[in-house]
């Protein structure tokens, strides 16, 4: 189960994976000014929030759940 875990885990977090972008938003936050260029990206970051933080109490919760059997 670990070794799938950190499978899982490298795959996901490859530097290709992060380099992937809309390139509609791209384009969109080229032609906006400066101020309009900030609140799409407070509203990327908004929407993302929730997400990680239900991934990150998961992780938490599985982290101390295992940290406890050892």
């Amino acid at each position: 189960m670990k070794k799938l875990l950190i499978v899982l885990m490298l795959v996901t977090t490859t530097p290709a994976a992060w380099a992937q972008g809309c390139s509609l938003c791209t384009k969109t936050a080229a032609g906006l000014d400066d101020k309009s260029a900030k609140g799409l990206n407070g509203g990327i970051l908004y929407l993302a929030t929730l997400p990680l933080a239900i991934l990150g109490t998961v992780g938490f919760v599985w982290w101390k759940h295992n940290k406890k059997s050892i």
